[in-house]
């Protein structure tokens, strides 16, 4: 199976990257949004995923890796709520702002602009590879 990309949201005063850089691995939960969590569900272990810092700042500052998939929200003290966990792989060299994104017709496909309140969102290699670009490689 190929790897897949993803972009995660999370408000930076609730979990930053530093946060997750500090801990070294965080669990991703907390996700109420039907086809946010079945994006968590489908995730395997060595997806990479953007980490997005949302509210505040409104860019792409991070890359981290899923390092354990399927498993249960410990937050729900139902269990249907889906969760990852993940490890920080490197911080961007240039963080890429909505705004940047928003303006660039080679991106006006992604799902951080077409469905802009999900919270974890599909993306493509092909925007995967541009974003890098041009996060400064």
């Amino acid at each position: 199976m190929a790897k897949r990309y993803w972009l995660m949201k999370s408000e930076p005063d609730a979990y930053s990257w530093d946060d997750l850089v500090e801990e070294g691995e965080g669990t991703w939960d907390g996700v109420r949004n039907h086809r946010a969590a079945n994006n968590l569900r489908t995730m395997e272990v060595g997806d990479e995923a953007f980490f997005y810092h949302s509210n505040i700042g409104k860019e792409i500052v991070g890359i981290v890796t899923i390092s354990k998939a399927g498993i249960a929200d410990p937050t729900d003290p139902e269990g249907k709520w889906a969760a990852v966990k993940v490890k920080p792989v490197r911080k961007l060299k240039n963080p890429v702002t909505l705004k940047e994104i928003k303006a660039d017709p080679e991106l006006a496909e992604i799902e951080l602009v077409k469905l802009s309140r999900l919270s974890v969102a599909v993306i493509t290699p092909e925007e995967w590879d541009y974003l890098i670009a041009k996060s400064g490689g």
